[in-house]
């Protein structure tokens, strides 16, 4: 079992008087992210890798990552919230340093070029699962080796 790392926790699992696990697929949309949440009983990586085999979203597009949360409540709350978090997992893509991006001449990049500059990126992602997507990639975020 490959077990999440976490990235952040508002409360800790003790102090909740309930909660459940979760995890949220991310797939292209047309403006933002589609997103499926489904129950877990724990933040298992493969697992939820294996789940992204069978979600399809609109128009056919397919997950090119997730991450987990615990959403709960203490006693006496009345409205349950995210928790905490893991980091996100990438189901597979390209990896390209900002140096690989800037030095490229494509007019079809030219919009990227400008937003890893002027956003100070310093990798991005490629999906190659679904429909192609671009992501910047955080320092904490996990790229599994993985073909839907």
């Amino acid at each position: 079992m490959n077990i999440a790392t976490l990235k952040t926790e508002k409360v800790a699992v003790d102090q909740l008087e309930v909660y459940k696990n979760v995890v949220v697929f991310s797939s292209p949309g047309t403006f933002v992210h589609e997103t499926s949440e489904y129950e877990v009983e724990e933040w298992d990586v493969d697992k939820a890798a294996e789940m992204a085999r069978d979600i399809k979203e609109r128009h056919g597009a397919r997950p090119f990552g997730f991450m987990f949360k615990r959403i709960g409540r203490k006693t006496g709350e009345l409205d349950a919230y995210t928790t905490a978090s893991s980091v996100f997992y990438y189901l597979g893509g390209n990896i390209r340093t900002a140096e690989e991006v800037l030095a490229g001449d494509s007019p079809d990049e030219s919009i990227l070029r400008s937003n890893v500059r002027n956003n100070d990126i310093k990798r991005i992602l490629v999906n190659n699962n679904s429909y192609r997507s671009t992501h910047s990639l955080d320092d904490d975020d996990v790229v599994l080796d993985f073909q839907i």
